[in-house]
């Protein structure tokens, strides 16, 4: 074939094209974020943030709208209690008119109310100012400190409260706690009249461990307690709409999607740009690689000219 005779009479030409090549797809993929030379499809991971109130196996924390509970046990449903326990967790997208100005009102809200801030972050994007905000406030006044963040807002974009009843495993672990002190009321009068040192050192083995479950068991009833006690509340603050996490009531948006098609626009734009001033830096390296590989070129011809003329 003509390439590859041409390949294998110009080597040095074909050297220097694929090291221009391979910088130019980094450049490339640097940009526009596209891997050219793989295909991997995108992960789906999700992360989960970690919880406030560890609970052994299982935890409260969780994503937009979800309390995360152990599912691996199935607690009897309890009747005969006066004063259930229910964890809520609410999640507000608001839009507003001074980020900043909403998200310190929200925190000392929280505070002033034997509240406090969970965690806060502010940030100052292209398009517009965002915030998400998590704190947490006795469950007693939800529905109150509800009602004075939608007084902060210029719109409730969209709002999701979630409640967990937990009364069940709470008297599920009571019981349990109690099982155990029993067994180590049994174990203790063993070791009481215990002679052996062997059956000493088993008895002893036996009531640590129970005890280390009992106290297990206790950290996950104060940390149910104390969920119950406060509602979380995570809030997210921004003065565009678009930018806010919630799902469309409408369909199609003309306003909203002019709007998104601008800023694909301008994003577009400003990754040309950056191109554009990239590879007029690396000019000074690839103008002088292309000129001497025409000359190269050039007297290559002519010195092929030249024998042929004297064939």
């Amino acid at each position: 074939m003509k390439i590859v005779e041409w390949i294998k009479n110009n080597k040095f030409i074909t050297v220097v094209i694929l090291v221009l090549a391979y910088f130019s797809i980094n450049l490339f993929e640097s940009f526009f974020g596209v891997n050219l030379r793989s295909f991997n499809l995108p992960s789906t991971t999700k992360q989960i943030s970690t919880p406030e109130y560890s609970l052994g196996t299982g935890g409260i924390g969780g994503s937009f709208g979800s309390v995360i509970m152990p599912p691996t046990r199935d607690y009897a449903p309890q009747t005969d209690v006066d004063e259930r326990l229910v964890i809520q967790e609410s999640s507000l997208s608001l839009l507003v008119k001074d980020v900043t100005d909403v998200r310190n009102k929200i925190v000392k809200y929280a505070q002033d109310n034997r509240g406090y801030m969970v965690n806060s972050s502010v940030s100052n994007p292209q398009d517009a100012p965002t915030s998400t905000v998590t704190i947490r406030v006795p469950a007693d006044k939800l529905e109150s400190a509800l009602n004075y963040f939608h007084s902060l807002s210029v719109k409730v974009v969209s709002e999701n409260l979630v409640g967990r009843d937990v009364t069940d495993q709470y008297v599920d672990i009571d019981k349990r706690i109690a099982q155990n002190e029993r067994a180590i009321s049994k174990l203790e009068a063993i070791l009481d009249s215990a002679t052996k040192v062997s059956d000493i050192t088993s008895v002893t083995q036996q009531i640590l461990t129970y005890q280390n479950q009992i106290d297990a068991l206790k950290g996950q009833q104060d940390a149910l307690k104390k969920n119950s006690e406060l509602a979380k509340l995570t809030l997210y603050l921004s003065t565009d709409e678009i930018a806010l996490p919630y799902a469309p009531s409408e369909t199609f948006r003309p306003k909203v999607i002019f709007k998104l098609a601008v800023r694909s626009l301008v994003g577009t734009l400003r990754k040309l740009a950056t191109l554009a001033i990239w590879a007029g830096v690396y000019a000074a390296v690839f103008v002088p690689a292309i000129i001497i590989i025409k000359l190269i070129w050039k007297w290559l011809k002519k010195r092929k000219t030249e024998v042929s003329k004297s064939d």
